[in-house]
């Protein structure tokens, strides 16, 4: 007699997404947009205006009393009593939550002075806390970028993960031509497909699965994490896809040795293979510390025609600061020591090495 499951006592861990200010919760609408499943979304604002126009079903408006519904004025303090008086409507957003994302643009009134209040209700109440937030342009002046670093230093106290984008990467990314709206969607995207990927690990049936308990292991009170995203089509794709994911030019060159937890999540289409999968997980396992703990899943998504997506998420570093956006650029040299793999090769070399071979492989004959 074949097993039977009651579909109404199989628990799945509830991930929620919230979004807090203006640059928050444009986030949050990227992820609607990308059709996250098994997610919940909430977006949270003092600006009534900018609440209005969003796309998120839940809406919570906070700090009437205090900004009379106009906004935060760029001052955290403002942000941060209007979430404060409402920390009860916010529990009740978090509520039955194992795992929360909160998203922040960083350097204004309520994104720096709300989420770090949301991360620690989140955290009092026991949920596996992860705040992916950006840290303003340069060209914004001194002061915008000591009030992010403020709420940095903040959120970093409640925070089991946290991972911090720099948008002067986006000068980098996006070229001189591409419009202003289109280089902070490329970012949303990112953002959205890190997240996607985690949520589909642990809610979507897999060909490899995760269980929560696994993602709250890795990401459990790690401090600092730097997030890589990857995708590769054709012939190679799996480790185009690793190598895409590793130098992520928008979340800087990725450094997986020293991380004590490293999550991994492929996901592919049906005619994905199990070489596929081994070709990936090798080249991080390889370059990753031995006593690391590395977890891995793969899911199917029949919509992917010839493509494999790769996130790498590292997490918990000795000195404890997110590598890539928060620390200082890395020489070339110093960059490629740090991540050696016990070949002697460095990651990258090794992966570009691969794709050079099989280019030449591949090339019709002089």
């Amino acid at each position: 007699m074949p097993l039977e499951f009651d579909q109404d006592v199989i628990s799945l861990a509830k991930i929620k997404v919230i979004g807090v200010g203006g640059g928050g919760c444009n986030m949050v609408e990227s992820m609607v947009d990308l059709g996250l499943g098994g997610v919940e979304f909430c977006g949270i604002n003092t600006d009534a205006q900018a609440l209005a126009r969003s796309r998120t079903a839940t809406k919570i408006q906070i700090g009437q009393g205090v900004t009379n519904g106009l906004g935060a004025g760029a001052d955290p303090a403002v942000g941060e009593r209007a979430a404060m008086d409402a920390s009860e409507q916010l529990r009740e957003i978090l509520r039955g939550g194992d795992m929360v994302f909160i998203t922040a643009g960083l350097g204004g009134g309520t994104g720096t002075g709300a989420a770090p209040v949301m991360a620690q209700l989140a955290k009092e109440m026991g949920i596996l806390t992860v705040a992916v937030v950006t840290k303003p342009f340069r060209f914004e002046g001194p002061q915008r970028l000591r009030r992010a670093q403020a709420g940095i230093d903040k959120l970093r106290q409640f925070c089991d993960t946290l991972i911090v984008i720099s948008n002067d990467r986006l000068i980098e990314v996006v070229g001189p031509d591409r419009p202003l709206l289109e280089a902070f969607a490329y970012t949303n995207q990112v953002l959205a497909q890190g997240v996607k990927s985690i949520s589909d690990l642990i809610s979507v049936p897999g060909l490899i699965n995760v269980d929560f308990a696994d993602v709250r292991a890795v990401m459990n009170e790690t401090g600092g994490a730097v997030m890589g995203v990857g995708v590769g089509k054709g012939e190679n794709r799996a480790v185009q896809a690793v190598k895409r994911a590793v130098d992520s030019p928008l979340l800087e060159k990725m450094v997986i040795d020293g991380a004590k937890g490293v999550l991994i999540c492929i996901t592919g289409g049906p005619d994905m293979t199990l070489y596929e999968i081994n070709e990936a997980t090798s080249m991080v396992y390889e370059s990753a510390d031995p006593d690391a703990n590395i977890i891995f899943g793969a899911v199917i998504d029949e919509k992917l025609k010839d493509e494999i997506h790769v996130t790498i998420i590292a997490t918990g570093f000795a000195d404890d600061a997110p590598r890539g956006s928060q620390q200082a650029p890395r020489s070339g040299a110093a960059a490629q020591e740090r991540l050696r793999s016990p070949s002697g090769m460095s990651l990258r070399t090794k992966l570009e090495s691969i794709m050079s071979r099989d280019d030449e492989r591949d090339a019709p004959p002089g």
